[in-house]
């Protein structure tokens, strides 16, 4: 039987990101990937410290020409009520940086990904789906559709929400629903977006604009089921006028690109991120809807971590308590994400005015005081960063007065 010292299950973004890392990081990597059931068109936005492990692995440059900067984000409220925000504007300027993160095609991501893998000579890749896993003590046995079986010391499960390795080693999760489907797509426009994504809150959740290289940016809208239905069977000449007028035509004419997706929104969290010798990445441990620009940059956080527990000491075997020293390592990372995109996501659709108040004052503090727009940006950026940095900013606060 062939035996591995890490077997990464998934061959999506988070999983081919793992299994590059952790065979950088030295260790011997099996990577079951089979070929995604259809094309990702959607994009990803990744934020300044995901872009530097990005950089450590030597896959950014290659990536680089396909992403845009950006270098500043707006939040409109669009909505009707009575209690409206004022536009905020966070620039990342502010914190030091030439840009927040970057913006691109996933499709564009997974060809830089493809080469990586190819030409590591730590990597074997599988192309089969697992069919059985079996986690014992001292090894994690995997039994391929195709009858191929293989063994390593630790396995990675980075399967998605239906996660067999998940099932195998017995952890539960907690699931709900939105009543929301975010409708991703790609358009052109004539006006440049000068590298700023808007995020329009509605009363059916966000509608956020990202800028692409050029003049294109990719929109995410969070809506009602039943209008994202209606809505999607329009001609792309109709949805490029409905888009426009959303827009308020800030970036001129808009022309939305072939392609069109919808996608009905959930969360997803699991009892824990890691048991024995399994660990739990990506939408395997966590789903929350697309706000934020969380998703992928919560599961490279996971990647990162587990990296710092199995790679650390390369020449020894993977610790047979590895899976729940990465469970207690990520497990508030995880937790307060998904409770703050939850929170923001559930504050919208709220008609409570005591929580539209809330809302719009919070708006309202950010726009008003730079030293704490500067600790919120920091702790989007890097959770934990924006914390350390709240001493400094009350002292910047206090000079300013003084002056």
């Amino acid at each position: 039987m062939k035996t591995f010292e890490i077997a990464v299950i998934g061959g999506g973004l988070a999983g081919m990101i793992a299994a590059i890392a952790l065979a950088r990081g030295g260790r011997n990597v099996a990577l079951v990937a089979p070929p995604a059931p259809r094309e990702d068109r959607r994009t990803t936005a990744l934020m300044d410290q995901s872009i530097r492990f990005l950089d450590r692995l030597t896959l950014w440059e290659k990536l680089r020409p396909s992403a845009a900067p950006l270098a500043t984000m707006r939040i409109v409220d669009g909505t009707n009520r009575l209690l409206r925000a004022p536009p905020t504007t966070f620039r990342s300027a502010e914190v030091g940086l030439d840009a927040f993160g970057y913006n691109f095609p996933n499709k564009a991501l997974m060809e830089v990904l493809e080469a990586a893998i190819a030409a590591e000579g730590n990597i074997t890749r599988f192309s089969a789906f697992a069919e059985a896993i079996e986690i014992a003590s001292d090894a994690v046995s995997i039994t391929l559709a195709d009858g191929d079986v293989f063994a390593a010391g630790f396995a990675v499960g980075a399967d998605g929400r239906r996660s067999k390795l998940r099932e195998t080693a017995g952890i539960d999760v907690r699931t709900w629903s939105y009543p929301q489907t975010a409708m991703v797509l790609n358009f052109a426009h004539s006006l440049p977006h000068e590298n700023v994504s808007t995020e329009f809150h509605t009363e059916s959740g966000p509608f956020t604009q990202v800028p692409l290289p050029g003049n294109r940016s990719s929109l995410v809208w969070v809506q009602n089921p039943l209008d994202a239905e209606a809505r999607n069977e329009l001609s792309l000449a109709e949805l490029s006028d409905v888009v426009e007028a959303r827009m308020q035509s800030m970036l001129g004419k808009v022309d939305v690109e072939d392609g069109v997706q919808i996608w009905p929104l959930s969360g997803m969290m699991a009892h824990r991120s890691g048991k024995g010798r399994a660990a739990l990445i990506g939408e395997a441990a966590h789903v929350f809807p697309p706000i934020g620009a969380q998703g992928l940059n919560l599961s490279l956080r996971d990647v990162m971590a587990l990296t710092d527990i199995l790679c650390t000491r390369p020449e020894l075997p993977v610790a047979a308590d590895a899976g729940d020293q990465f469970d207690r390592k990520r497990r508030a990372d995880i937790m307060t994400r998904t409770a703050s995109v939850d929170l923001l996501n559930r504050s919208l659709l709220s008609d409570f005015l005591p929580v539209q108040v809330l809302r719009a004052a919070g708006l309202h503090i950010l726009s008003a005081f730079p030293p704490l727009r500067s600790v919120v940006m920091r702790e989007g950026i890097e959770p934990g960063r924006g914390l350390r940095d709240i001493p400094a900013a009350i002292r910047e606060s206090l000079r300013r007065k003084k002056a």
